[in-house]
């Protein structure tokens, strides 16, 4: 029985032992409910702790555009992963509460109850140590210095000057986009290397520098690889994403840096929100550059007022062409100096050319090579070795992006001219329309301002350049390129037949005229048009400019059945037109100004869709009797011509307008005294003259007034100078003799100009309304005192302007006033320009 006894107490103990460790040891489950309501409090402090250190990181990092320290992520990362843990705790704790007895030192089921106690007192002490050690002085630090890679680049000249300017406006605190542009070829990516260069000198600065190539036709997630592959975001599992995830994650990269991309070469506008790329401001400080041919793109982009890059001075050009043939071919013989100093200005600034000319005839050294080489260049330059493979295809490019064929035949149509010439754009625009690269006719006006717009289009593109307000040129080697693609690249030379200002003295010779397309012939020193072969395809004949030229062959004029452009401007020994010019049934465009033309042909008038016939300063010309009979007539200028306002002048033009729809006239009105009575014009079927939108009136010194403009109730806008017979513009009796009725002159005039009219005294008798009238130019009028006007005459005075002469009591110049309320009215918009 002793041994029983023994075995029992044995077990006893053991057990005894155990539970004393469970209930004593560390009071897991003693302490356990109180542990419990410790750690949720403890835990509670430490994500306000976590929340207090994140808003301090986030707070450097955006306005400090600080990095947050490696431990303060460490923490922070620690916090939310014991916030789980203590929240699954936590969850469970009423269950097992419940298992808990003997006023809470024993436990149901012991060994679960300790395990779980332990869990919480650990991770009690794990949240305290996290605590306290969440005090952080410093929670962020300055980035690491950017890596910037310099990008290798070429010994440059005459870039130095476009590249301080540039810089230094990058580096302005209120330029977040900035635009650099110009023609292809003109050292935009070289300039922008060294741009991206100068960043390894301020390492620091920027977060990251992001140099792209976008180059034409460019996706989205091609430029989104790009960026990530920067940001080292470019995974496999990346790049499986959409576009709309990739933007979310760049931006959020982006938005905590200080960042700068570069992008070169754009031909559209990038859309910097579908890339995931912040906006740069003058707060975040980010910077976003890039290079482009078209200034549009600059302004698509958010850059009015982009830098050009523009080709090298004459100098910068010699030098960079010096570089690139070397000491050695320059030693020879004397005479190549003078030769590669032509070679040069031939590429007329461009780099890219000058670059790989200089590369090309690094190795000639003999004379007769360099010789050949300038016959070449200023002929036919597409056939100098690699022009045409290495400098035109990457011309070509700011031609293909031109989205419509019109304007690509517009820009084609430039190359007709000289080099250097300074096309007049009014002019071209008039060509443009009558080739019908316009489209549907809706009025000069509207037609015209469409042909701005596509001027204005290849201004931007950098395929033409502004000369002052009323010209444009082409570059040289952009002219080169527009013959090389209108001649199909070279293949078909004799579509585009351009010998313009090159002094010819005759025709040159062609194998087959049936091919000619266009031809420009002006401005040389050709003498006749003899008959060579029938031109069926020629549409455009430029012979303007020719001053020799006498003769024009009958059969050779005849020949051109689809001729739509004939231009004998500046011709000035060309009497007569033969009488084939008749045969010209798809002429539209017929300039004949400067010429002793002294009469039209009868045969003119079978030219039925002759839109435009250009007459201005033809000085033996006194008639255009028959122009009636042009029923598609809608531009007549009869400036410096000998045609007199007289009888059958305004017949042919009622009987024209009744016809046709002529919609502007330009003329000096040289009606003779005996003319201006009423008689030629009894019974008039008014109005007469419903297009005429503008006129110009001068040196006409024998009429004294303008009545008959009664009749165009359309004119916008009014020039009268130098005309020293004009005593009033409208007069009240022949007014009234006229048409019996009242007609309300000037409607629709927009501006008045009357200059150096040392008699006129009247405008009209009476005040008149001008509804649209914005200006009012008086200058030497010495004897117009009042003005037709009255508080009500103009609606709109936001824009309206008087402009006269400097106040001068002497000459009594002062305006009369209809009354106080119109002087209240008007007075404010007269300018006065000052004395000289």
């Amino acid at each position: 029985m002793g041994n029983c006894v023994s075995f029992q107490l044995s077990v006893d103990g053991q057990m005894l032992n155990t539970i004393s460790t469970f209930l004593c040891g560390e009071g897991y489950i003693r302490n356990l409910n109180k542990n419990l309501e410790s750690l949720q409090k403890e835990m509670e402090d430490l994500r306000a702790s976590k929340v207090v250190v994140q808003n301090k990181v986030m707070r450097e990092e955006e306005t400090r555009h600080q990095q947050r320290r490696e431990d303060v992520q460490v923490w922070l990362d620690r916090v939310s992963s014991i916030d789980i843990e203590c929240k699954d705790v936590l969850s469970i704790s009423p269950v097992e509460l419940q298992k808990l007895c003997l006023c809470g030192f024993c436990s149901k089921s012991v060994c679960s109850s300790y395990k779980y106690g332990k869990r919480v007192f650990l991770l009690l002490e794990d949240v305290k140590n996290l605590r306290s050690e969440g005090k952080f002085d410093e929670v962020a630090q300055p980035p690491p210095r950017s890596e910037v890679e310099e990008r290798p680049t070429q010994p440059t000249v005459g870039q130095e000057e476009m590249l301080e300017k540039a810089w230094n406006r990058l580096m302005e605190d209120g330029v977040g986009i900035m635009g650099l542009h110009g023609m292809g070829g003109v050292g935009k990516t070289t300039l922008f290397k060294k741009i991206h260069n100068k960043f390894t000198e301020i390492a620091g600065t920027f977060d990251v520098v992001i140099w792209i190539v976008v180059s034409q036709g460019a996706k989205i997630s091609k430029l989104q690889e790009d960026i990530a592959d920067k940001l080292h975001l470019c995974s496999d599992e990346w790049k499986n994403k959409n576009e709309s995830d990739k933007a979310a994650d760049i931006h959020r990269v982006l938005k905590g840096k200080r960042y700068v991309l570069m992008l070169d070469d754009i031909w559209e506008k990038v859309d910097l929100q579908a890339l995931g790329v912040p906006f740069p401001t003058r707060e975040n400080k980010c910077k976003v550059v890039f290079t482009t041919r078209s200034k549009e793109v600059c302004g698509r982009m958010g850059d009015h007022e982009p830098m050009e890059i523009k080709c090298l001075k004459p100098g910068e050009a010699w030098e960079l062409f010096k570089n690139k043939l070397g000491d050695y071919t320059l030693r020879g013989d004397p005479r190549i100096v003078e030769l590669a100093e032509k070679i040069a200005e031939e590429c007329r600034g461009l780099p890219l050319a000058l670059s790989i000319i200089g590369e090309t005839m690094a190795s000639q050294t003999m004379v007769q090579e360099w010789e050949y080489a300038l016959h070449v260049l200023t002929t036919s330059a597409a056939e100098f070795d690699d022009m045409e493979n290495k400098i035109l295809p990457i011309l070509k490019y700011s031609y293909d992006s031109l989205v419509d064929e019109n304007i690509k035949s517009c820009f084609l149509y430039c190359a007709l001219f000289p080099e250097d010439y300074e096309i007049n754009k009014e002019k071209l625009i008039d060509y443009w329309i009558c080739e019908g690269f316009i489209g549907d006719y809706h009025g000069i006006k509207i037609t015209r301002n469409k042909g701005y717009t596509m001027l204005g289009t290849l201004i931007r593109a950098n395929l033409l350049t502004e000369v002052g307000t009323r010209f444009v040129g082409m570059h040289d080697v952009v002219r080169e390129m527009a013959l090389w693609i209108a001649s199909d690249f070279g293949k078909q030379k004799e579509n585009f037949v351009v010998r313009a200002g090159v002094g010819l003295r005759e025709v040159p010779e062609v194998k087959d005229w049936g091919a000619v397309k266009r031809m420009s012939l002006m401005k040389n020193d050709i003498k006749e048009i003899p008959f060579r072969s029938k031109c069926s395809e020629l549409t455009t004949l430029f012979l303007q400019r020719n001053i020799h030229l006498k003769n024009l062959s009958g059969e050779f004029i005849q020949s051109m059945e689809k001729l739509v452009v004939l231009d004998l401007s500046g011709n000035g020994n060309i009497i007569k037109l033969p009488e084939q010019i008749s045969k010209l049934a798809s002429l539209q465009y017929l300039d004949l100004s400067l010429t002793s033309i002294e009469q039209l042909p009868v045969c003119l008038q079978e030219l039925k869709k002759l839109n435009h016939l250009d007459l201005t300063n033809t000085w033996e010309l006194c008639s255009v009797s028959g122009i009636s009979k042009l029923l598609n007539l809608r531009v007549l200028k009869l400036r410096g011509s000998k045609v007199h306002g007289d009888v059958s002048l305004v017949k042919e033009l009622q009987l024209l307008e009744h016809s046709s729809h002529v919609v502007e006239i330009y003329t000096d009105i040289k009606c003779r005294e005996s003319e201006t009575d009423s008689s030629h014009l009894s019974n008039p079927k008014i109005p007469c003259f419903t297009n005429i939108s503008e006129l110009i009136i001068s040196n006409c010194h024998s009429i004294k007034d303008l009545t008959w403009l009664l009749f165009a109730p359309n004119l916008a806008y009014l020039a009268i100078s130098y005309s020293r017979g004009v005593e009033e513009i409208i007069n009240k009796e022949k007014a009234t003799d006229l048409t019996g009725i009242t007609i309300t002159p000037f409607l629709k005039l927009e501006r008045l100009e009357l200059f150096i009219l040392p008699k006129l005294e009247s405008i009209y008798w009476s005040s008149l309304p001008f509804p649209v009238l914005n200006g009012i130019a008086i200058r030497d009028c010495p004897k117009l005192r009042k003005l037709p006007l009255n508080a009500t005459s103009a609606p709109r005075l936001e824009r309206f302007k008087i402009i006269t002469d400097p106040e001068d009591p002497e000459h009594g110049n002062d305006i009369e006033w209809e009354d106080e309320d119109t002087k209240n009215r008007f007075l404010p918009s007269i300018r006065r320009p000052p004395k000289v």
